[in-house]
Order: C-alpha cells, then sequence, then structure tokens
C-alpha cells in the first residue's frame, strides 16, 4: 500500500467527517488506507463517524492519551510506505496528498515533508520554522516580543526571510500536516508521547536530522487548515489562566531539559 493517513481526533467529529470527504473525494491515484484514533471524545464523534464512514478503521481510546499517542497507535496499525498526519481542521486541497506523494519518490532522501498551509481566506500561513531557542518562547509570550530584538527573533524563527514557493529543507514542521517515510521510522520511531500536547512535532522532525533524515517544506502542495492559536496570548497572566498555554509551557520545558547540552542536528541558517 502506498499511503497511509492518520487522523487524530478530540471532540472534533464534523471537522473529521470534512477532512474525510475532502480526502476520499481526491480520487488518488494509488492505494491507501484511512486510520482515525479518537481519544475519548465526549461528543458523538465516534458513532457519528463509524456510520458514516463504515470503511474507514475508527480506533476508539478509553481515555484523552494525548496527540503524540493517538498518532504512534495509527503509525503502528498503518501499514503504507508513506505515513500522512493530518489535523481534523485540515482541508485537503487538489493534487496536494499526491504532490507530496511524488515528492518523496523522486528524493529518497527525504524521511519527512509537509506542503503549505493556507488560511480559508487564502492567506499564507508559517507552518515551517527554524528551531526554537529558550528566548524564542519569551519573545512570543511577552511584551518583549515587540522589542526591535524580539521582532528580529521571531520574524526567524517563523522563516519570514524565506518566500515559501519553493521546496526547501526547514528545521521543522507544524505537525498539522506531515508526510513521513516508512523506512525513515526504522531509524527514527514515532512521536515521543512524553509531550502530551505540543513540541511532539519539533522533537520528530530533530530525531529524523539527528538520524540523517531531511526535513523538506513543499509549497506546491496546498492545505487549507481551519488554524486558531489557543495556545496564545496573556503573557503571564495566559500562562496562569489558559490551561493550553501552560501545556505549551510546560512542553517546551520538556523539549529543553530533553536536549540540553546537545548539539544542533544541523547547521543553523
Amino acid at each position: 500500500m502506498k499511503l497511509s493517513i492518520i487522523i487524530v481526533n478530540y471532540n472534533t467529529g464534523l471537522l473529521t467527517s470534512s477532512c474525510l470527504k475532502k480526502i476520499l473525494s481526491q480520487n488518488l491515484p494509488f492505494a491507501f488506507e484511512i486510520i482515525v484514533i479518537d481519544n475519548a471524545s465526549s461528543d458523538d464523534s465516534v458513532s457519528f463517524l463509524r456510520s458514516d464512514f463504515p470503511d474507514i478503521d475508527i480506533i476508539s481510546n478509553d481515555k484523552n492519551l494525548g496527540l503524540a499517542s493517538g498518532v504512534n497507535i495509527g503509525l503502528k496499525k498503518a501499514i503504507g510506505e508513506y505515513k500522512l498526519i493530518l489535523n481534523p481542521d485540515i482541508i485537503v486541497l487538489d493534487k496536494a496528498i499526491q504532490t507530496l506523494v511524488e515528492y518523496m519518490d523522486k528524493n529518497t532522501e527525504v524521511g519527512m515533508t509537509g506542503g503549505k498551509l493556507l488560511s480559508p481566506n487564502g492567506k499564507l500561513q508559517y507552518s515551517c520554522y527554524r528551531f526554537y531557542k529558550p528566548t524564542t518562547i519569551l519573545y512570543r509570550r511577552t511584551w518583549l516580543g515587540n522589542t526591535k530584538k524580539g521582532k528580529s527573533a521571531v520574524n526567524h524563527f517563523l522563516m519570514k526571510d524565506y518566500d515559501h514557493k519553493n521546496a526547501t529543507e526547514v528545521d521543522w514542521l507544524m505537525g498539522a500536516c506531515l508526510m513521513v517515510r516508512s523506512k525513515a521510522l526504522d531509524d527514527v520511531d514515532g512521536m515521543d508521547d512524553h509531550f502530551f500536547l505540543y513540541f511532539e512535532d519539533v522533537d520528530w522532525c530533530r530525531r529524523f536530522w539527528e538520524a540523517n533524515w531531511s526535513v523538506v517544506y513543499v509549497p506546491t502542495a496546498k492545505f487549507s487548515h481551519y488554524h486558531q492559536r489557543s495556545s496564545e496570548g496573556g503573557g503571564f497572566w495566559g500562562i496562569i489562566s489558559n490551561w493550553v498555554v501552560r501545556e505549551h509551557v510546560k512542553s517546551a520545558i520538556k523539549y529543553f531539559w530533553k536536549y540540553r547540552g546537545k548539539p544542533w542536528p544541523r547547521s543553523k541558517k
């Protein structure tokens, strides 16, 4: 089988349904499977999806295991040459999946790719990045991000100096849309499930680079993404009041502790 598509659902049944319908309308020219992992949704996601998509494998967890663990369950079940991890809030635009597969077929040294993410209004979403530094978190979460140095650091992190038009190697890709090579997973393994939410994608990309598999942004593969940064905002007060922000900060601490004293896996550009 050429491709396995993995989607982790958590109280997002309608979004997942829209994502699935668009995938199935693509008439992909190769064999593929779709695996949906539900992380103990409290809505009717499982029954709704099983009713509307009886031919799709819906795995229902007894509790919310987190995104990384959900993805790993799908990876263990998947048999495709390539695995495509999609968020439920992704809408696949015409030939986007096929474009990523063709790129992977032609570039056998590439372990992971991701497409260009666009807001529903067509505006570019920054989804390829340079690796975090501890100061990146500080600049993005405090008033320091409004300083000249802070703005420069954030722009560098977001790769705003890159035109997002041609395929290029990047440090890491947003986990909303990732295609990985099964052969590379033999070297890298799945996501680190110590990250319940956030930084699992940063960590995974870093381990791909450490295993000498390149990570590439392919902007000719376009996906619409109904993305809302629920980890945004609030500075210090946001950390106290917003559990998603707290989870983001906790994951950042885990990430920097995990890689303390270790060299960067690729040259910093």
